[in-house]
């Protein structure tokens, strides 16, 4: 069954930007100029899809809610009243500044930083919780080092449950990714590094690098010898799936 990613009726489901002010400098913050092609997931009253619209942009907002969509389609040309966890992503490069339902957050950010979508840059409000642990540098999560092998991840700013109308039942953050100019894995072989990833975290290094090769490895990339996988940065994860490739590929 597909999740659906609508608001909880709720009050901590609903959580709406208070403040145009913020949402310009939200905008402003996310570098967003005349031209570029932005979605705004997850629309609800329409405050940053206003902001968006003000800084030039070409604004795609999607709301599931029909009287929401109804609300702002009187106030925006280009509305889609859809789940923002099935409607369709862009085929040119495009960007993203949204207010991310929390309940479905982790499940939009694996849509949109999948290597294969021209995503260039996502300023999102999540749960603070979320941001913290998908932008940590130690411990790292299995998502954060697939996901920073193509996008830099960025914890911008807290954002108190204040700014929100009504108010969540926690804190938010604004989290940033930006795609790499230089992939950390070439975007042709990233699935097989997500497998390579996945098959590490559930049974640690050694079931995906041959114990003498760690040894070497942990010397050349900084790491422990007795490392655990969250021990390894994105980088090093990266190393360590160049140079077991590179192993197969000579027969070692």
């Amino acid at each position: 069954m597909a999740v659906r990613a609508r608001r909880s009726k709720s009050p901590g489901g609903q959580h709406f930007l208070r403040s145009s002010a913020l949402a310009a400098e939200l905008v402003r913050a996310a570098g967003i100029g005349p031209g570029d092609l932005v979605l705004d997931l997850g629309a609800g009253t329409g405050v940053l899809t206003r902001a968006l619209v003000r800084a030039g942009a070409r604004v795609v907002a999607v709301e599931l809610d029909p009287v929401l969509a109804g609300r702002l389609r009187s106030r925006f040309s280009r509305v889609v009243e859809d789940d923002v966890l099935r409607v369709p992503l862009p085929r040119e490069p495009f960007h993203v500044v949204a207010n991310l339902p929390f309940a479905c957050g982790t499940a939009i950010l694996r849509r949109l930083l999948d290597p294969e979508v021209p995503l260039m840059t996502a300023d999102v409000i999540v749960e603070w919780g979320l941001a913290e642990k998908r932008t940590a540098v130690w411990p790292s999560t299995r998502l954060s080092v697939e996901w920073s092998a193509s996008f830099e991840l960025t914890l911008v700013r807290r954002m108190p449950r204040s700014c929100f109308a009504p108010p969540p039942a926690v804190d938010a953050a604004l989290m940033r990714a930006v795609r790499r100019e230089e992939p950390l894995v070439p975007p042709e072989r990233a699935h097989e590094y997500h497998r390579f990833v996945e098959v590490g975290f559930r049974g640690g290094l050694r079931t995906v690098v041959p114990p003498r090769q760690l040894k070497r490895l942990a010397t050349e990339l900084g790491f422990a010898r007795d490392a655990r996988p969250r021990d390894l940065d994105a980088g090093q994860w990266a190393g360590l799936f160049r140079a077991a490739a590179m192993s197969r590929s000579a027969g070692v």
